[in-house]
C-alpha cells in the first residue's frame, strides 16, 4: 500500500470512529444524560455529608450507583429515540441522529435500550432496594406513561415527562440512606416545577418542529400566551422552596431568593417581548443556568 493509500485510511478511519462517536452521543442525547446524571451526584454528595459518612468509606456504592444510574437513563434516553424514529425525521433539530441516518438499525437500538436499561437496573440493585425503586419509577415513567403514551397525545405530557427527572436526587440520596429527609424531598418538588418552565422554554424556541411533527406540546396546542401565563404559575412556585432549606445557611436562601426573583421578572416580560423566540432562548438560558447554580451552590456548602 502507497504511502497516499495509508494516509486516505487513516483519515476514513478516524472520520468512521468520529461519526460513530457521534452518533452514540445523539442516541444517548448526551446534553440530557448530563443534566440527569448530576442530580444524582448531588443527592449522593449531599447524603454523605447529612448522614457523617465520608466519600472515601463509600467508593463501591458511589460507583455502582453512578455508573448504574447512567446506563439506566441512558437506556431510557435510547429508548425514547427508539420510538420517537418516526417523528425525529420530521423535525430538523432531530434529523441527525442515528435512528434517522440510518446509521443503527431500530431493532439494534431497540436492543441497546433494553440492555443497557437492565444493566443499570442491576447495578442500582446493589446499592439498596429504595435507590433501584425510584430508578425505575423514573425509567418507567419516561419510558411508558410519557414516550409511549402522553408525548403525541396531551400536553399533560410536560408534566408527566417530569416525574423522571424529578427523582434523580432520590436516587443518589437514598443509595447512602433513606430519602425520607426534607433535603432529598424538596430537591426533588425543585426539579419537578424547574422542569415546566424549562421544558416550555425548549417548546417554544422549536415550535416549528413540534407542530410540524404535531406533537402535543403546550404552544403548539394552546398558543405562546397561554404557554407564558403557565411558565409564570411555575416559576412562582419556586419562590418559597429555598426556605425550606434552612440548613444551607442564609446566603444560600438570599441567593436562591434572589434568582427566583429574576426568574419571575423575566417571566412577566415575556408578556411584553417583541420577539417570542428570543425570550424563550433567554428563558432556557436562565433555567440551565439556574438549576447549574443552584445545586452548585448546594455541593460547595458541604465542604
Amino acid at each position: 500500500m502507497t504511502k497516499e493509500a495509508h494516509i486516505v485510511s487513516g483519515t476514513s478511519e478516524s472520520r468512521s470512529a468520529s461519526t460513530f462517536f457521534s452518533d452514540i452521543k445523539f442516541l444517548v442525547k448526551g446534553p440530557v444524560l448530563i443534566a440527569n446524571i448530576l442530580p444524582v451526584f448531588a443527592g449522593f454528595w449531599l447524603a454523605l455529608h447529612f448522614s457523617g459518612m465520608t466519600l472515601t468509606g463509600n467508593w463501591s456504592v458511589f460507583w455502582l450507583t453512578m455508573i448504574g444510574s447512567t446506563l439506566l437513563v441512558a437506556g431510557a434516553l435510547v429508548m425514547n429515540n427508539w420510538f420517537d424514529s418516526d417523528i425525529d425525521k420530521v423535525m430538523e433539530r432531530t434529523k441527525q441522529r442515528p435512528t434517522v441516518t440510518g446509521s443503527f438499525a431500530l431493532k439494534t437500538v431497540l436492543n441497546i435500550g433494553l440492555v443497557l436499561s437492565a444493566i443499570g437496573m442491576v447495578l442500582l440493585l446493589f446499592t439498596t432496594f429504595e435507590a433501584a425503586i425510584y430508578a425505575f419509577i423514573g425509567w418507567f415513567t419516561y419510558v411508558i406513561p410519557y414516550t409511549m403514551w402522553s408525548k403525541r397525545k396531551y400536553t399533560l405530557n410536560t408534566v408527566i415527562g417530569s416525574v423522571s427527572g424529578a427523582v434523580t436526587p432520590l436516587i443518589g440520596w437514598a443509595a447512602i440512606t433513606p430519602a425520607n429527609h426534607v433535603v432529598p424531598i424538596v430537591l426533588c418538588v425543585i426539579l419537578f416545577i424547574w422542569q415546566m418552565p424549562h421544558t416550555f422554554a425548549i417548546a417554544m424556541k422549536k415550535y416549528k418542529d413540534y407542530s410540524a411533527a404535531n406533537v402535543a406540546m403546550l404552544p403548539v396546542v394552546y398558543g405562546f400566551e397561554f404557554t407564558k401565563r403557565q411558565m409564570l404559575v411555575y416559576v412562582m412556585c419556586l419562590l418559597p422552596l429555598p426556605f425550606l432549606l434552612t440548613m444551607f445557611g442564609t446566603a444560600f436562601i438570599s441567593i436562591a431568593t434572589l434568582m427566583n426573583i429574576g426568574y419571575i421578572a423575566a417571566s412577566v416580560y415575556g408578556f411584553y417581548a417583541k420577539d417570542d423566540y428570543k425570550w424563550a432562548n433567554f428563558m432556557f438560558l436562565y433555567s440551565v443556568n439556574y438549576m447549574t447554580l443552584l445545586f452548585g451552590m448546594m455541593i460547595l456548602w458541604t465542604f
